[in-house]
């Protein structure tokens, strides 16, 4: 039996993982980062929560025999990216990167792309009166000291309380979200500008699209780079680079 860990936290990684394991001659261990309090828990073997660094995947790796690592982390969960190119290099094990496409710019997108969340939130300046805020909780007290700027901010979970969050209103809720629903919400809040990291897929483009439609601004946070390696955009790919290699 070949082992595979698929560092997981997306709708990708779950669904790559329901199709490894049922692949006769390989199980999917599949990781989450445990950074949401209820995370959608793929089916089969799942562990929950970080690793200690390289050291403690490398550990691991060693520990559970792991013969394959597939990184389909969120492609802004860089710093696990990065562990686990060297940890897989350290053990001597292949890695794949699965690495969904990021969004393009279309034709009517009023996109402002940025590097980082210091660069959004500096891009708002002077330019935003009503912003949804669409970075994730963990990102929200980088915008707290625009207090002349009025925030949506969607979250999966509240932040905790002793983080800073700009003026406005907490929206929690899950994804993904249709087209209509997007629309309402910039609509309903006059929304004149939302900040986005650009996270591919099809979860959370709706509002993009609803943005396109209506003329709002987007401030687009551009991926950050990732380790070099082999890398693949989609399931089928990664299944194929999974069997090749078995």
């Amino acid at each position: 039996m070949k082992h595979v860990l698929i560092l997981g936290g997306t709708g990708d990684a779950a669904e790559l993982a329901a199709r490894v394991n049922g692949i006769p001659g390989i199980e999917a261990i599949a990781s989450l980062a445990g950074r949401t309090r209820q995370p959608s828990i793929p089916a089969g073997n799942v562990r929950i929560g970080g690793f200690g660094g390289v050291a403690g995947l490398v550990s691991y790796l060693q520990e559970m025999r792991i013969d394959f690592v597939i990184d389909a982390t969120h492609p802004f969960a860089n710093q696990m990216s990065w562990n686990a190119a060297a940890a897989a290099a350290e053990v001597g094990i292949p890695r794949l990167l699965f690495n969904r496409p990021a969004w393009e710019k279309q034709k009517g997108d009023r996109w402002i792309e940025v590097d980082n969340i210091t660069d959004a939130a500096a891009a708002l300046e002077n330019q935003a009166k009503r912003v949804f805020l669409t970075v994730g909780r963990q990102e929200i007290s980088a915008f707290a000291y625009l207090d002349n700027i009025w925030f949506l901010m969607r979250v999966i979970d509240p932040p905790s309380p002793d983080t800073l969050v700009p003026p406005g209103l907490i929206l929690c809720d899950r994804g993904p979200f249709t087209l209509e629903n997007e629309r309402e919400i910039l609509i309903q809040h006059q929304i004149d500008t939302i900040v986005s990291k650009n996270s591919g897929g099809n979860a959370t483009y709706a509002k993009i699209i609803a943005a396109r439609e209506l003329g709002v601004t987007v401030v687009m946070v551009n991926r950050p780079a990732v380790p070099p390696g082999e890398q693949v955009n989609n399931i089928e790919d990664a299944i194929t680079w999974l069997i090749d290699n078995s």
